[in-house]
Parts: C-alpha cells; structure tokens; sequence
C-alpha cells in the first residue's frame, strides 16, 4: 500500500522530507500547508508517494498526530 510524504523545498536544489507518511495525498497537503505557514525558510512543499507503511493522520480539527 502507498503512502503520501510531505517534501519542503528550501531552495533550487534542497529539498527535505521527514519519517511522516499519511494514507491520502489530502492529509500529506494539509499537514504540509499547515507546517509551510509557520515556517519562514521554506519557498514551497509538494507531496511524493512513498513505499513506506502510513504512520501519521492529519485533519483539519486535530492536525498532525501519530498512529
């Protein structure tokens, strides 16, 4: 099963993701946007999938919590 991973890209060439995967592209979108709005050093984030098994939920009332 495929999971979703946030990615922040720094810079033209630096882009960084963590251990956190979500089942739905949705979820690693709004964790991703929620995080991009407190950070200042990231440009812009996107969403890849991944092979890993889904560790993270997020939702709009709870944000970000662990499975």
């Amino acid at each position: 099963m495929a999971s979703f991973r946030p990615m922040f890209h720094f810079g033209e060439n630096e882009i960084k993701g963590n251990a956190q995967r979500f089942a739905t592209r949705d979820e690693a979108e709004g964790s991703a946007s929620e995080r991009f709005q407190n950070w200042t050093m990231v440009r812009t984030f996107s969403v890849e999938e991944s092979s890993e098994p889904v560790n993270y939920c997020w939702t709009k009332e709870r944000g970000d919590f662990h499975l």
